[in-house]
């Protein structure tokens, strides 16, 4: 996997750690009677870990116990082992503890009324449920399919020209770092047109997670035509990328709206894209 490094050593002992934290998880939570389910989500849920993947935890616990135990959420992960240190908002209801065996712990706990039948809990790994609850979203969850709103499809093309045109507005001013990030999230914001045009939820805005490698959902053209899209610091290279992006979003933006019925527009489209073009 990837290229060798001085810590290649430590990289293949990584499963191993994440086995050993998995198994103290669940002898620290299992015998804890104020917690209702324990279920695994991400690659755990979708049996696709590899050497780096995470631990997507999720603790459903009773309600009247609930804010405090998302109160004590670092707390509790230093119950199963050392962490170097952690990503956290204290009002949210998740955290993510970083060990120091290169293995991250991203916990989020619920209460029963936040398990609802999704589709993001088909492929999750259920290894405690006292009362049957996540077993039966489950379930419910099997006979769900994605399929994205009009509001969702507007959304995101507002977003892409929003990008688009900041994207040219940055490097104008040579504020290049702004215009870059502009550049990163029109490549995201194509990715996520591809994903709703085959019907696969894509992922939260911001995460780049499974879209390029071995785990993508993307095809081989798809991957190559990401790839295209870069650039240096370079201002006439920033807009010459933001021009070969608008073919594609022309292509995938008539695709969507002839394939769930939404106006194309495309005399709009084109005096929006035309104003960086």
């Amino acid at each position: 996997m990837g290229f060798e490094t001085k810590h290649r050593k430590r990289d293949i002992e990584i499963p191993r750690h994440r086995q050993n934290l998995l198994d103290a998880i669940e002898r620290d939570l299992l015998t804890d009677e104020n917690i209702l389910a324990v279920f695994y989500g991400g690659s755990i849920g979708n049996q696709s870990s590899d050497m780096f993947s995470d631990i997507d935890l999720r603790v459903v616990v009773k309600d009247d116990v609930y804010e405090e135990y998302r109160l004590n959420k670092k707390q509790r992960a230093m119950n199963w082992g050392k962490v170097l240190f952690f990503e956290d908002l204290p009002w949210t209801s998740h955290s993510v503890a970083h060990f120091d065996t290169f293995v991250k712990v991203d916990t989020f706990y619920y209460r029963k009324e936040d398990i609802q039948p999704s589709v993001w809990l088909k492929n999750i790994k259920i290894i405690h449920d006292t009362s049957e609850l996540v077993n039966e979203v489950q379930k419910k969850a099997m006979s769900l399919s994605y399929k994205p709103q009009a509001q969702d499809i507007e959304i995101w093309r507002n977003k892409f020209f929003a990008y688009i045109h900041e994207a040219y507005r940055r490097a104008m001013r040579n504020e290049i770092y702004y215009a870059l990030h502009c550049i990163d999230n029109l490549r995201l914001s194509m990715t996520t047109a591809w994903y709703m045009e085959e019907g696969i939820p894509p992922n939260t805005f911001g995460d780049w997670s499974k879209l390029e490698g071995e785990r993508s959902c993307l095809s081989g053209w798809q991957l190559s035509l990401l790839a295209s899209w870069h650039c240096n610091r370079e201002p006439k290279e920033i807009l010459s990328v933001v021009k070969s992006i608008i073919p594609e979003f022309v292509n995938v933006h008539k695709s969507l709206c002839r394939k769930y019925d939404i106006e194309e527009n495309s005399g709009w489209v084109n005096e929006i894209l035309d104003m960086v073009r």
